[in-house]
């Protein structure tokens, strides 16, 4: 075990790592990395899909048997592909309806790590609240667990207004969060993003508040900036790393709807379409003002961002939004949903708010979010504020140098079993 000052070895475990678009992989690609500038040593241990790691930290594949993968998703493996019984489990899982990643990773990764005994001074599970973390205190392993937020609000968004098959079929799905529930409340502490994040967390996992710690989360700022370029004129850009109900991708597809019969915009969509989505697109006759452009490439994903003169969070909950982050570190006038952590990441809604770094809207209201959108359309002088309110935000309040020693602040009171102060909103 390191000693109060001295490095640590980290081992930060992320079941799915998604290099684009926000979500798992892009924490834990700056979180790693800026651990490593902090003279900690980093090896990550990631299922599909891989994270893409700067310089610094180490990459580990637990590979699982990839069965939700883009281009294939819900397929069945070949029988060559078993490889012991976490396979079998995993395929019994989807075959069942179920969603069993979270599970079968945390079993490969407590393997993973008994067979290195005292190479590590402490685990940090990414997200995935797995059993088997339960099994690191038989190794002797401190353990610190994020929450970003609880899937449990995914859950209800999803549920909501669905048939009674249909419903079923999904409560299926989200079968592993009686396992997140009753892990989170056996592992402290944990870590989450936003005010709005802990109170959800322990409403409905029921964790002691004095357990969730809050630490926001950064930009890169030298990928996400203002550039020289002009702006696209009449581009409205969005980010979905998943087209589900909760990003509001639809509500803001009608809004766009409205705007684009009274003026000349385009909607450019970072992330692949679900099928309900394409069938909307359709019904809307906006095919030829919508394009969809997933998996973008680091740099060409931030001069998109860049290049918009609006960006739009829509989403009915968020708890955190790096996408937010990104374009107000783009300089790009953002128009965001009143909802989760979203007036926490603006610091509140423009111009009602002096500090406020976005303009906030009902979450699912589409004429609301249309007049927003046309207001900012008409208005270059409203543009140019919030483009410099969103960057003054992000200069003070957002770094991953930042995020990085406030986590390893918490690494350390885990293993040394320190008290750390009590939580608060604006930390």
């Amino acid at each position: 075990m390191a000693s109060v000052n001295q490095p640590l070895r980290v081992a930060l475990l992320s079941y799915r790592s998604k290099p684009h678009s926000g979500g798992q992989g892009v924490y834990v690609r700056h979180l790693s990395r800026e651990l490593a500038a902090l003279g900690h040593h980093v090896e990550v241990f990631s299922g599909q899909p891989y994270p893409d790691l700067d310089p610094g930290p180490v990459l580990t594949r637990l590979p699982s048997l990839d069965l939700y993968r883009d281009e294939d998703p819900f397929r069945t493996p070949r029988p060559s592909e078993i490889r012991d019984w976490a396979d079998m489990l995993e395929v019994a899982l989807m075959w069942t309806g179920s969603f069993p990643e979270p599970l079968t990773f945390s079993i490969r990764a407590l393997r993973a790590l008994r067979e290195r005994p005292g190479q590590f001074d402490v685990v940090h599970d990414n997200q995935g609240l797995g059993y088997g973390m339960l099994g690191l205190r038989g190794l002797g392993l401190p353990l610190v667990t994020s929450i970003h937020h609880p899937i449990t609000v995914d859950r209800r968004l999803d549920l909501a207004g669905r048939r009674l098959l249909t419903r079923l079929n999904k409560e299926r799905w989200y079968s592993f969060l009686h396992m997140q529930g009753q892990v989170a409340r056996r592992v402290a502490p944990l870590v989450t993003v936003s005010g709005s994040s802990r109170q959800d967390i322990c409403r409905d996992f029921r964790a002691q508040p004095g357990d969730v710690h809050i630490v926001p989360l950064g930009v890169d700022t030298r990928r996400f900036h203002p550039r020289e370029q002009p702006r696209v004129p009449g581009r409205i850009v969005t980010v979905t790393s998943a087209d589900v109900p909760l990003k509001g991708l639809a509500v803001l597809l009608r809004a766009f709807s409205k705007l684009s019969t009274e003026r000349d915009v385009h909607l450019r969509v970072i992330g692949a379409p679900a099928e309900a989505t394409r069938a909307l697109v359709a019904q809307l006759s906006l095919a030829d003002r919508v394009s969809f452009t997933p998996g973008l490439p680091d740099e060409e994903y931030a001069r998109v961002l860049a290049s918009a003169q609006i960006a739009v969070v829509p989403s009915r909950y968020e708890g955190f939004s790096l996408p937010a982050v990104e374009h107000m570190a783009s300089g790009t006038p953002l128009i965001a949903s009143r909802a989760g952590a979203l007036p926490e990441v603006t610091g509140g809604s423009y111009p009602e708010d002096p500090s406020g770094a976005a303009m906030l809207v009902t979450a699912g209201d589409p004429e609301q979010l249309a007049a927003a959108l046309l207001r900012l359309h008409d208005s270059a002088a409203e543009r140019e504020a919030l483009s410099a309110r969103a960057l003054r935000r992000v200069s003070e309040r957002f770094a991953w140098p930042a995020v990085a020693a406030a986590t390893a602040e918490i690494y350390r009171a885990a293993i040394y079993h320190d008290k750390l102060e009590p939580p608060r909103a604006d930390r």
